[in-house]
C-alpha cells in the first residue's frame, strides 16, 4: 500500500488529468475537515466533477489499474492507494433503512447540490485539489471553529437513519455540541430498520475513537434514541446507588463516568472494544438486584444478574463469539478484583479470579476503571499494583508443569468419566502452589478415596 504521501500525489495527478479534460476535482467529506483540523486522515477522498463516466475511467485507467467500487454509484479506486474517487449523484429514499436509496450519477449537478447531500455542514466542504480554494456552501467552515456539528439539509438528512449515530459519535470524536436543531430532528428519525452490523460500527466508533465516550451516549439520550437499540443501557437512568459509595448520582452517571475512565486504559487494553464493552455493561444487573434495606441502597448480586443482561444486550448487536464471550465474563467478575485487594487476600484466591477470567489483565483494567469512575474517587494505584503482582504469581504458577491425563494413566489409572473431575482436583492444586508431584500424589489419593464412597456396600 502507497504512503500518505504518495497517495495525495496521485490525488494531484488525477486532479491535472481531470481538469485538461475540462472537469474539476475536490477534496471531499472527512478528509477536508480533518485538514481543517490539522488532524491526520489516512484516507484520501476526491470528487471528480464535470466529466462523464467513462472520460473518468479512462483517466483512471492511465494513472494504474482502476478499482470499482461501486461503478453504477460512481464510486472508484486505484489499486494500492487509500484514495476514493466518486462522481456527484442525486440520493432518493425508496424505504426506511440504510440502503433504500436510488442512486443516479449526475456530473454536472454543480457543487452545492452534491454537498447538499452530506450529513453535516462539516463534513460537506470542498477544496480544489489543484488550488486550494475552499468551498463552503453551508457554514461548514465556521461551525468547525466553533466546534458545532450541524446537519446540512431538513429534507434528505432523515432519510438516512444512520445519521442519528452518526451524530453522537461525531460529537464524541470530534468532541463538538450537537446544534439544537440536529437534536430535534435526530429524535423524530426511526432507526429501527438500520442493519445491527451498521449499528455496532457507529457504537465502537463512539467506544473506540472518542476520547470521552460517554458523550455517544448522552448524545442519543438527548435524541431521545436509546430505546430501540440500547434498551439496557437507558435502564440505567434512575437507578439509586448508596450516596456514601457513589455521591456522582444514579447509575447512568456511573457507567458514563467509568466509560470515560476506561477510554484512559484502551491502548493497555487486550482488547479495547471488549474492555470498553464491559464497561458500558458492567452494572446493568445493577437495574433488577438495586434495594432499599434498613434505609440503605443496596444491589446485592448485580454482577451475576449483570451477565445474562449483557448477554441479551450483544446478542441484538453482533455474533462475534469473542465478544459474546469475554464482556459477560468480565461483567461477572468486575467487583472481584477490588474486593480481594481491599481483602489483601490469599494468592490462592487472586489465583483462583484470573484462572475465570477469560483475558485477566483487561479484567484488572476494568476494575480500575470502576475504583475511578465515581465520587469519591478511589485512589487505583496501590489496587493496580498488588493486582498485577498477583497476575504474575498466577501466571509463574501456571508456567510450572502441572499433573496431566497421561500422568495419571502412567500411575495405572484407567480413563474414565472421572478424570475430569480428577484434573479439576489437581488443577486447583496447582493454582494452590503444590508442585506437580506432590499434586500427583494427592490426586491419585483423592481418586481412591473417591472410588471408595463410590463403591457398593457389601
Amino acid at each position: 500500500m502507497m504512503t500518505y504521501e504518495e497517495t495525495v500525489s496521485m490525488a494531484r495527478r488525477l486532479a491535472e488529468k481531470v481538469k485538461n479534460a475540462g472537469g474539476r476535482a475536490y477534496y471531499v467529506g472527512g478528509y477536508v475537515r480533518s485538514r481543517l483540523l490539522h488532524a491526520d486522515s489516512k484516507d484520501v477522498d476526491v470528487e471528480v466533477h464535470g466529466l462523464f463516466p467513462s472520460q473518468l475511467e479512462s483517466i483512471l485507467d492511465t494513472l494504474g489499474q482502476r478499482l470499482e467500487m461501486g461503478k453504477s454509484f460512481g464510486v472508484y479506486g486505484l489499486k494500492g492507494y487509500e484514495l476514493d474517487i466518486a462522481m456527484p449523484r442525486r440520493e432518493t429514499a425508496t424505504g426506511r433503512g440504510h440502503r433504500d436509496f436510488a442512486i443516479d450519477v449526475d456530473p454536472f449537478i454543480g457543487t452545492e447540490k452534491a454537498a447538499m447531500r452530506r450529513d453535516f455542514t462539516v463534513n460537506a466542504i470542498l477544496e480544489d485539489v489543484l488550488t486550494g480554494q475552499i468551498i463552503d456552501h453551508f457554514g461548514g467552515v465556521a461551525d468547525l471553529e466553533k466546534g458545532i456539528l450541524r446537519h446540512v439539509d431538513d429534507h434528505s438528512f432523515p432519510e438516512d437513519p444512520l445519521r442519528v449515530l452518526r451524530a453522537a459519535q461525531f460529537s464524541a470524536r470530534l468532541s463538538f455540541t450537537i446544534a439544537e436543531e440536529t437534536l430535534q430532528l435526530c429524535s423524530g428519525i426511526d432507526i429501527a430498520a438500520l442493519p445491527r452490523e451498521r449499528v455496532m460500527e457507529e457504537m465502537k466508533k463512539g467506544l473506540l475513537k472518542a476520547e470521552c465516550p460517554s458523550v455517544f451516549f448522552e448524545a442519543l439520550r438527548k435524541m431521545g434514541q436509546l430505546e430501540v437499540w440500547l434498551p439496557e443501557v437507558k435502564a440505567l437512568i434512575g437507578i439509586e446507588q448508596n450516596p456514601v459509595y457513589h455521591a456522582e448520582g444514579d447509575v447512568w452517571d456511573h457507567t458514563m463516568m467509568v466509560l470515560d475512565v476506561a477510554a484512559s486504559y484502551r491502548s493497555q487494553a487486550r482488547n479495547p472494544l471488549g474492555l470498553m464493552l464491559s464497561a458500558l455493561c458492567h452494572d446493568f444487573g445493577k437495574v433488577s438486584c438495586t434495594q432499599v434495606i434498613d434505609g440503605v441502597i443496596r444491589s446485592f448480586g448485580h454482577e451475576t444478574a449483570g451477565r445474562a443482561v449483557a448477554e441479551k444486550f450483544l446478542q441484538r448487536l453482533t455474533g462475534e463469539n469473542l465478544l459474546l464471550k469475554y464482556v459477560p465474563n468480565m461483567v461477572e467478575l468486575h467487583m472481584r478484583p477490588g474486593a480481594l485487594f481491599r481483602q489483601n487476600s490469599s494468592t490462592k484466591a487472586t489465583n483462583r479470579l484470573f484462572d475465570l477470567a477469560v483475558e485477566p489483565d483487561d479484567l484488572i483494567l476494568l476494575s480500575l476503571a470502576d475504583m475511578g469512575g465515581k465520587l469519591p474517587r478511589e485512589e487505583p494505584k496501590d489496587a493496580a499494583v498488588f493486582l498485577r503482582q498477583r497476575l504474575e504469581t498466577y501466571r509463574d504458577y501456571m508456567s510450572r508443569p502441572g499433573v496431566t491425563g497421561q500422568d495419571l494413566i502412567a500411575a495405572g489409572m484407567k480413563p474414565d468419566k472421572t478424570f475430569s473431575d480428577l484434573l479439576a482436583y489437581a488443577h486447583n492444586l496447582q493454582l494452590a502452589g503444590v508442585d506437580k508431584s506432590t499434586a500427583l500424589v494427592q490426586t491419585l489419593a483423592y481418586a481412591k478415596e473417591k472410588n471408595k464412597r463410590s463403591a457398593p456396600h457389601g
